[in-house]
């Protein structure tokens, strides 16, 4: 793949060399002429060949100095993006099924329009102003800078960085589109847009366009976002479609495993099939669903964890494992190009700030409540707190009744009973009933219930325990008051009643489980001067009875012998025990640099029943027995035996000792973005700009929680770009008004560097003789594109789908299209329509051009779509020899196209139409 960009590099140098020679041949088509803002440096008819190559090799570096530029103010154009398509609104939606109205909180902007306009526009807005400028910078004339520009970079779009995604994904991994429908309608609308260009010069209105085809050609543009909605909506037609991609998560059908990722998965009754719903209700739903799995998983791993900490790690695993939005990937390109803070570490600084402000928060609205909490003279006996959650083991414990408010001098009786849930009196817990005398003063009493535990595992099971029968102990009836309400309503209620609740719930977890084993991560890594490793195996959620698990270690890269010792054998966990070392032997070869991979396995647990008491069951004596005359109880107690959990296999990475040897015991934290956060003030904005930050690709801290110092590189790259960064910190920040005065302002920042870019491009071809349509094509679409190009390279490593990586390159280039030459051929159209003449466009070579664009492009979603095959299995990745073919197929269009482009630019093809 490296050698398929030099290659491509070459091309671009092979067509400048060219430019020059034909210079003297072919004048046709070099912009020699005063910019819209940068005049042309003067004396251009009388220089030298070295000083035209010192001349272009100096706007060669102003050119990439300005593509930086545009791409640090579309950071910010992005930024506002991601505020205004994050907004939230509440909706009734009515389900179809039960006919139940239910409020939910939806997303404005639906994801498919969001990326076709806003998206689209962002990652597109260079070479649309671009187009845009040049009509006017030229007195509405037409010229080859902006289109080129638009048709080079679509053209880079679809095969270039569609190549580049293929190949980067990691061998035998697949990244697949999962919006198929929005990419087949995209992707025709992004083919009809150079065909509807060649029909407009070369058929309709030969060499000119009139007013109704330039509106026509911007009215696509709608078109096309309202097309791909009903595609993502399944309206009209769509709905009648076999529903083949829809999204399956499998059932739990045999909870034997019974895992911590199928324990947490929940049991979803409602709602079952998403796709029959008001898409905005199962988008709730949906969401619904992994916020809740996250957190059980959560819990069920770190039972102790607070509500509010429960609740942010849930919120950043969900938001860091959902799809990223093209306008996150976009803006991490530029954040890394500028120095700009990762958005991975800003994300999660900012949970952890929101958790300890709600943490604050609670703390304080706690108080106030005890403050605030008014006394309406009626005296209420409930349950305070009104869930229990204890564990099977428990034995006793106590059930609290409170009294509050009123006259508490009174002398009152309740009674109370348990009741039975999915737990039983008969064999789960001890019934209770009784009655509670409260004497004069006295506000609390304690209801002491007890749990009966066994050495089965079951279900986890709840019982009830109800207040009733409220009267004075003297006998005399209740006092009737007059009592205010919150709303300030008046009404005659008892003085004495039960308050809410007056029935509590008691869940019963069981402890009976033989554990789930597993390593702790599924990857580890480690340096070559270890020495021992110690490898943690853990025993969760369940610990009963004495069990053994084999393990052995597994060549990878690494060679036993060389690089570590076999080793194999069985551990033993004692009943109640949880965690056991695997030691590993490490040989330190001083090796300058090695990134060597081992495996560790481990084996089916092996359950040794001594016949202890407290130890469980002996499954053995339930496995001789005949599976159909087992009992209901035994067929669940089958389901506590000890069982392997998710990460069975570990991939231990071997590094170099010499890289970590001041910092052997950093951990690795890994974590994916979950989103990008902007900036609340220009305070803040200038604060960052001056601000240099490392480039890590994975975070190193050390156990002081110190960061990982910036490079030499870093403090480069921050000098260069700070510049940029002091003039974008002027646009508002997207915190005000959210983003909408951030994306007005910045895109108008981007059209002001966009205009200097064909300036110094339109010199620059000059200086080389290099045609417009040539440096456009080649040139300046590379550098609007190289922001793209690591955005969705990015993307397509880190998502789960090919959406954001491959379905918004069609998207992009029709948008290009319909918006860039829809809206400069509009005005150029409508001013000499008003003048009385026509605006006239030489259509050239543009039927080869399209044919060629059009071949192409059929052939790249033909490679795609063949891709799906179960061999492939997705449109990016696979096995390498797969990936490396149609990667190197897809570069070969782009640097075809290039080459025949240039070639019939400087007449040496003449295709004739």
């Amino acid at each position: 793949m490296a050698a398929m960009v030099r290659l491509a590099a070459c091309l671009l140098v092979a067509l400048a060399c060219f430019a020059c020679a034909d210079a003297k041949k072919n004048g046709t088509g070099i912009n020699c002429e005063d910019g819209l803002i940068i005049p042309l440096w003067p004396g251009t008819d009388d220089m030298s060949l070295g000083d035209r190559f010192g001349r272009g090799l100096l706007y060669a570096v102003l050119m990439i100095y300005l593509f930086i530029g545009v791409a640090i103010a579309s950071d910010k154009f992005m930024e506002s993006i991601e505020m205004i398509t994050a907004q939230e609104k509440e909706v009734s939606v009515k389900d179809r099924r039960t006919g139940k109205t239910q409020v939910i909180i939806v997303k404005v902007w639906n994801e498919t329009v969001a990326n076709l306009t806003l998206m689209a526009l962002g990652s597109s807005a260079p070479e649309i102003m671009l187009s845009v400028i040049e009509i006017w910078a030229k007195d509405f004339y037409s010229g080859d800078l902006g289109p080129g520009t638009i048709v080079g970079s679509a053209a880079f779009n679809l095969f270039m960085i569609i190549g580049l995604c293929q190949y980067v994904i990691p061998d035998d991994e697949v990244r697949k589109i999962k919006h198929l429908r929005v990419f087949f309608v995209t992707a025709t609308w992004s083919v009809f847009a150079y065909i509807w260009l060649y029909l407009i010069l070369g058929t309709i209105s030969e060499g000119k366009v009139e007013v109704w085809e330039g509106v026509l050609t911007f009215l696509y543009f709608p078109l096309t976002v309202y097309t791909a909605f009903i595609a993502d909506r399944r309206m009209l037609f769509y709905k009648y479609f076999d529903k083949k991609y829809r999204a399956k998560k499998g059932v739990i059908v045999q909870t034997e495993k019974g895992d911590i990722e199928n324990r947490a998965e929940e049991k979803f009754r409602d709602f079952e099939d998403l796709e029959e719903m008001d898409p905005a209700l199962a988008e709730f739903e949906r969401n619904r669903r992994e916020y809740i799995n996250a957190m059980k998983r959560i819990r069920l791993e770190n039972p102790n964890i607070s509500l509010i900490d429960l609740e942010t790690k849930a919120r950043e695993e969900v938001m860091s494992k959902g799809p990223k939005s093209r306008a996150y990937y976009r803006a991490q390109a530029t954040r890394k190009l500028a120095g700009k803070e990762d958005a991975k570490k800003a994300m999660a600084k900012t949970l952890a700030a929101e958790a300890e402000a709600e943490k604050a928060a609670a703390e304080a609205a706690a108080a106030e409540c005890e403050v605030e909490k008014k006394d309406d003279g009626i005296t209420r006996i409930m349950f305070d707190p009104p869930h229990y959650t204890v564990m099977e083991s428990v034995g006793t414990f106590e059930v609290t009744i409170v009294r509050e408010g009123g006259d508490l001098n009174t002398t009152v009786q309740v009674d109370y009973k348990t009741e039975d849930g999915t737990a039983s009196s008969d064999g789960d817990y001890v019934e209770a009933s009784g009655t509670l005398t409260f004497g004069p003063g006295e506000t609390q009493k304690m209801v002491t219930l007890e749990v009966l535990d066994d050495d089965v595992f079951e279900d986890d099971e709840h019982f009830y325990i109800r207040i009733s029968n409220l009267r004075r102990k003297d006998g005399m009836p209740i006092n009737t008051i007059t009592a205010v309400d919150d709303d300030g309503k008046k009404s005659q209620q008892p003085s004495i009643q039960l308050g809410t609740p007056h029935m509590a719930t008691i869940m019963i977890l069981d402890d009976d489980h033989g554990g789930i084993f597993g390593f702790e991560d599924s990857e580890a890594e480690i340096v070559e001067s270890v020495g021992i490793y110690e490898l943690k195996v853990q025993r969760i959620s369940g610990a009963r009875g004495k069990v053994a698990i084999p393990f052995s270690t597994e060549e990878g890269s690494a060679k036993a012998g060389t690089h570590f010792e076999s080793v194999e054998g069985e551990l033993l966990f004692e009943n109640e025990e949880t965690e056991k070392i695997i030691e590993l032997p490490i040989l330190d070869e001083e090796s300058y640099e090695k990134s060597l991979i081992m495996y560790v396995n481990i084996g089916e647990p092996r359950q040794i029943a001594e016949g202890k008491e407290g130890e469980g069951v002996d499954y053995s004596v339930l496995d001789a027995k005949d599976p159909e005359t087992l009992t209901e109880e035994e067929k669940i107690a089958l389901l506590g035996r000890p069982c392997l959990g998710t990460n069975t296999k570990i991939q231990i990475r071997i590094k170099e000792s010499k890289e970590f040897k001041n910092s052997v015991d950093k951990m690795m934290q890994k974590a994916n973005a979950s989103m990008m956060v902007g900036t609340s003030s220009w305070w803040e904005q200038f604060t960052e700009a001056f601000v240099v930050q490392a480039e890590d690709d994975d975070e190193e801290e050390g156990e002081d929680g110190e960061e990982k110092m910036p490079s030499c590189g870093d403090y480069i790259m921050h000098f260069l770009t700070l510049p940029w960064k002091l003039i974008f910190a002027l646009i508002p920040p997207t915190a005000i008004y959210d983003g909408y005065p951030t994306f007005c302002i910045s895109i108008g920042f981007i059209g002001l560097c966009t205009a200097v870019i064909g300036d110094v491009a339109g010199h620059l071809g000059c200086f080389i003789y290099l045609k417009d349509s040539v440096n456009a094509i080649a040139f300046v679409a590379l550098g609007t594109s190289v922001p793209d190009t690591f955005a969705s390279k990015t993307a397509a490593i880190e998502d789960e789908t090919a959406d954001a990586s491959v379905g918004n390159v069609t998207g992009s280039n029709a948008v290009n299209v319909f918006l860039g030459i829809g809206i400069a051929w509009t005005m150029a159209a409508i001013y000499w329509e008003a003048q009385g003449l026509t605006f006239d466009v030489d259509p050239g070579s543009l039927g080869f051009s399209v044919t060629i664009f059009c071949i192409e492009a059929f052939l790249a979603i033909m490679i795609l779509v063949a891709r799906r095959n179960p061999a492939v299995g997705g449109e990016l990745g696979g096995p390498k020899s797969v990936k490396t073919v149609t990667s190197g197929i897809f570069v070969f269009f782009w640097v075809f196209y290039v080459l025949i482009s240039a070639l019939e630019a400087y007449d040496v093809i003449e295709p004739g139409f």
